[in-house]
């Protein structure tokens, strides 16, 4: 397989799971903040750190409100990780490989192009919204059921795979790291609603039911931060993602050193006990675990991509 074809195939499944993550995350913010008194959420500024894009927002917005937040989450031509503009990221890579892809899949992925691009002023309303994202999310479950069903199961499925999986593991870590921030407290102190908010990440995740499978109908800190790290049968956490990567990896040439660093992120997270990490430690251990899933990223693209 020509390098550009499986960086091309990372790339696509990196923006679809990236747009299905933000579409999520919005979705449920948007049922929090019914669900918690005016003046208790955080509103839209959280979710603006979690896809780091803090700085560039404030260059060209003073405010957080629903109209500017949202828009520029949504549709922002000014911000590369928009749905929007994650999709276009998508479709245009996946155009230059239309040999290599399934046809009922690129029609998938230009579908939920001009569905966000001509619909999007359905989705910064109130009454639109749920639908709109929802139609994303479920598009964006497609395409990856349609992938996983048509593409041929060879290197070109592994990149697309290995894309998804180290976006979902990102995300995942972004969204522990800045909600986790604000609902992290002393054990003397019990905050009002807290229990609501971590509730609320978990459905972040799609993770309310499974965990409750798991780890029982309590909803508690310690709890929550393990199943969201350590989990190892839940298809978001982090170990998880870790593990299938190195699966997945193992089937390529010339992989030793990728398969040095998943193992170094994997024994990082298994070396401390994450339940009892708090306010800086676990912002700390969240940062190595962006930093070494970076070093992952970089040693892909450098065995098999800089070609």
């Amino acid at each position: 397989m020509l390098s550009r074809v499986g960086e091309t195939l990372y790339w696509v499944s990196r923006y679809i799971e990236r747009a299905e993550n933000i579409a999520r995350l919005i979705n449920v913010n948007n049922l929090l903040m019914m669900d918690l008194p005016k003046g208790v959420c955080t509103g839209w500024e959280p979710l603006i750190d979690i896809i780091g894009v803090r700085k560039n927002y404030q260059e060209n917005h003073t405010d957080f409100s629903d109209q500017h937040a949202l828009k520029y989450l949504l549709v922002g031509r000014d911000n590369s990780s928009s749905i929007l503009n994650s999709i276009s990221s998508a479709r245009e890579s996946a155009r230059t490989i239309r040999d290599v892809m399934p046809r009922d899949v690129w029609e998938a992925i230009n579908s939920l192009y001009y569905y966000v691009k001509d619909n999007q002023n359905e989705g910064l309303t109130k009454r639109g919204r749920f639908n709109y994202l929802k139609e994303i999310i479920e598009a964006a479950h497609q395409i990856f059921g349609a992938l996983d069903a048509t593409i041929n199961h060879d290197q070109g499925y592994i990149f697309i795979r290995f894309g998804s999986l180290i976006e979902r593991a990102d995300m995942t870590s972004r969204i522990l790291d800045i909600r986790s921030a604000t609902l992290i407290t002393n054990e003397e102190e019990v905050k009002p609603y807290e229990n609501i908010q971590w509730i609320s990440l978990l459905r972040s995740l799609s993770a309310y039911q499974m965990y409750r499978q798991e780890m029982g109908v309590r909803v508690q800190r310690s709890d929550v931060i393990e199943f969201v790290m350590l989990s190892k049968v839940f298809p978001r956490s982090i170990l998880f993602c870790m593990n299938e990567l190195k699966t997945l990896i193992q089937q390529l040439p010339n992989s030793a050193d990728i398969i040095k660093s998943i193992d170094k992120a994997t024994g990082e997270l298994a070396s401390d006990d994450v339940r009892a990490l708090k306010n800086g430690l676990l912002h700390d251990f969240i940062d190595e675990i962006q930093i070494n899933l970076a070093d992952i990223h970089n040693g892909l693209a450098e065995t098999y991509f800089l070609k």
